[in-house]
């Protein structure tokens, strides 16, 4: 068999999402009730930059949850992607917030009013 033709549902919808949205963060919770603080963390960040983003609940589907682990082969939860590439979990979006790095990518990327 393919690769594709084992392809696991979970990473077929993460694929999709992420191909289908400038910016996705894939947290426990959604935008509007974060249910942990490194997803809290990650959305004021965002919201403070005033990114437009899609917020996907892992804790819908342990499927999911367990998916996007395996997807990006990063242990932790929040995973934020932008324009279909993995940028991190929330310490390293802290940490190019607070350097500043990370205003300058998402408008380089296009995501952020300049």
């Amino acid at each position: 068999m393919t690769e594709t033709a084992t392809a696991n549902p979970a990473h077929d919808f993460i694929a999709k999402t992420v191909a289908d949205n400038p910016v996705v963060l894939f947290m426990k919770g959604v935008p509007e009730q974060p249910r942990c603080g490194f997803s809290s963390l990650v959305v004021q960040v965002l919201d403070h930059l005033g990114v437009d983003f899609v917020g996907v609940d892992v804790l819908q589907s342990d499927d999911l949850r367990q998916g996007i682990k395996a997807y990006t082969d990063w242990p932790t939860i929040p995973q934020l992607y932008v324009k279909g590439e993995f940028l991190g979990g929330a310490d390293i979006v802290r940490e190019m917030y607070q350097s500043g790095e990370l205003k300058s990518y998402l408008a380089e990327q296009g995501v952020l009013a300049a």
